[in-house]
């Protein structure tokens, strides 16, 4: 099957700043893919004048006065106003490798093939040790997977088939739209080679702390939609969060009760020690992502510490269902000055 090679490139964001020229320029670096390309910036609500910068670098512009912006939102404004056969969604605060597309577009010969997407990476992995471990987070193992992440590249006869993505969802939603594609017998293939460089920008606990009480609130969410089908999705994971959470939360509490009676610090010592052998357990299983000891330990820190926020994040979707309300974005950003 001769391939369509005409290609529009969906950027999304808000208050991205310098990020989102770096994005666009290097939307120009990418090697020829042998058509047209047009490139559309989706703008939700920004204050730091992307609007105006997005078109004085020559991409068609979109804003979005959403009471309730959503990324989701952002991706479907943007590949419906797209007139090409294969749409690339970029977040505006990542880089495009210069050889992805032209590497991934021959993935779509095979006419299931929905989705294509790479490797990406933090570009500043040791500016911070958030960004440290988190960079680690979105490394996987190549092949046919369960769904992607934000950036892709998605066939739009799939987005048509199944709608888009859902805006309803404040985080997660790319999994659950490539779960809808999964039952529909579309595949979602992950390329071993790079795609995009992310810029997380994450320097304090806050930031971290809302990011993982957003991803348990996704968690929570997505999986309920597909809770009792034949294709769940995300359902193993959050209650493994739950078990995971509620035990180290009650290892802890354990401990300093039984301190406090004793009046010694040996449970407390008893309980760091088991943390720290879980601790080493995960940073041996996880050592193929890591380049050295010190970051797979703190990476097998960071994978136990985060079920904390991540179950209160649960619990939030939880709260909210019960009381049919809609929960806000979770921003963890700082605009960039």
């Amino acid at each position: 099957m001769a391939i369509d090679r005409a290609l529009s490139v969906v950027v999304i964001g808000r208050n991205e700043g310098e990020r989102m020229e770096r994005c666009l320029r290097s939307i120009g670096t990418m090697a020829d893919p042998g058509c047209g390309v047009e490139v559309i910036y989706v703008d939700s609500g920004s204050t730091d004048g992307s609007v105006e910068t997005a078109r004085a670098m020559g991409a068609k512009v979109v804003e979005l006065r959403a009471v309730r912006p959503t990324a989701a939102l952002a991706r479907n404004a943007g590949w419906q106003q797209a007139k090409a056969p294969f749409v690339l969604f970029l977040d505006g605060d990542t880089t495009l490798d210069p050889q992805f597309v032209i590497r991934a577009l021959p993935e779509f010969r095979e006419e299931r093939v929905a989705v294509v997407w790479g490797h990406r990476r933090e570009s500043n992995a040791h500016g911070s040790i958030y960004n440290r471990v988190l960079d680690l987070d979105w490394i996987s193992a190549p092949g046919e997977t369960e769904f992607c992440g934000g950036d892709a590249l998605v066939r739009r006869s799939a987005l048509e088939q199944v709608s888009g993505y859902d805006a309803e969802l404040i985080a997660g939603e790319e999994p659950e739209m490539c779960r809808r594609m999964r039952g529909k017998g579309l595949r979602i293939v992950h390329v071993d080679a790079p795609m995009t460089r992310h810029d997380l920008a994450m320097g304090t606990w806050a930031q971290y702390w809302r990011r993982a009480r957003r991803t348990g609130y996704a968690y929570a969410e997505v999986s309920a939609r597909f809770r009792g089908t034949g294709m769940p999705l995300w359902e193993n994971e959050a209650r493994g969060n739950r078990r995971r959470a509620l035990a180290l939360a009650g290892m802890t509490v354990l401990a300093i009760i039984f301190s406090a009676a004793l009046r010694e610090a040996f449970p407390l010592a008893m309980a760091a020690g088991l943390f720290g052998l879980l601790v080493l357990r995960t940073a041996w299983n996880t050592r193929w992502k890591s380049d050295g000891a010190v970051t797979s330990i703190l990476y097998g820190i960071h994978s136990h510490v985060q079920q904390i926020p991540i179950y209160l994040g649960q619990l939030e979707f939880a709260r909210h269902s019960k009381s049919g309300s809609k929960r806000g974005l979770i921003e963890y950003k700082r605009v960039p000055r």
